[in-house]
């Protein structure tokens, strides 16, 4: 009776521990499970969030590919009006050079057709004395323009200076800024004139021959220039200037010559100067 009794306290108080050994296991392997749970359930979260970032990404591009191709085709379309408007202004042009082209051709047909027409009348009609006068009339007008173009050209001195004839060529020169010019008309019987920085006295005119005979008094001095011609140039110099002075006479009369006297620029205040200082 007693070992019974103590193989059965021996059995019962082994029990428990087994059991707990086996709870603390399942313990264990429900907390791994729980862990891998999570786990999974984490990365799942982050996969529908990637997935919904990347559609909505998709969808970003989509519309934005759909709107370039809206783009392209207007600019397709603009390009096909510009093409054909092109085409239209290149076949206005074409038609119009031809237009041109055929009109000068017609214009020249009509003055050919003119001219051989004039010449036919004329060969036909002329004489002898009428070309005779025409030939006469064309000497005469070519005489004129000769004479007109002489009087346009001016001479030069032998001092490589122009010549002045009239009025108008002396502002000619006037204008280029050379030299001063000053224009005067002296009197046989007015004594002397004074001109720029010189004084001059008209001693006698032979209009019949164009000369004179003039004193020029510069510098305290005098000297006789007799029997120029007219728009014949005299040089000569003064204390005051390193370059010659001019002196021309344009026109003669029987009491009177005019003329100019050309002065290198600066001249006449130096004469000025040196009359200031002399005082």
């Amino acid at each position: 009776m007693s070992e019974f009794q103590e193989f059965s306290h021996t059995t019962t108080s082994g029990a428990p521990r087994w059991v707990g050994l086996a709870l603390g296991l399942l313990s264990g392997l429900s907390l791994i499970g729980l862990g891998l749970g999570w786990s999974a359930l984490n990365q799942a979260k982050n996969l529908e969030q990637t997935t919904v970032a990347s559609k909505q990404a998709s969808e970003a591009l989509g519309q934005r590919l759909a709107k370039e191709d809206e783009i392209n085709q207007q600019l397709q379309s603009d390009l096909k009006v510009i093409a054909d408007k092109l085409n239209v202004t290149q076949g206005e042009l074409i038609t119009a050079r031809k237009q041109t082209k055929n009109a000068t051709h017609a214009v020249d047909q009509k003055v050919d057709t003119l001219a051989t027409s004039m010449k036919a009348e004329l060969a036909t009609k002329a004489s002898a004395d009428d070309v005779t006068k025409l030939n006469g009339d064309v000497t005469g007008v070519k005489g004129d323009l000769d004479a007109t173009k002489n009087s346009i050209q001016m001479a030069r001195s032998e001092m490589g200076t122009l010549i002045a004839r009239n009025h108008d060529e002396i502002d000619q020169l006037r204008r280029t800024g050379q030299r001063d010019y000053f224009e005067f008309t002296v009197q046989r019987k007015g004594g002397a004139t004074k001109v720029g920085s010189i004084q001059l006295v008209l001693k006698d005119t032979n209009p019949r021959k164009n000369q004179y005979t003039i004193n020029v008094l510069a510098d305290d001095n005098s000297f006789e220039k007799k029997n120029r011609s007219v728009n014949e140039p005299i040089f000569f110099y003064t204390g005051s200037t390193r370059s010659a002075l001019e002196l021309v006479v344009n026109k003669v009369t029987k009491t009177s010559a005019t003329g100019y006297l050309s002065l290198p620029k600066g001249a006449t205040t130096a004469s000025a100067s040196t009359a200031t200082s002399g005082q």
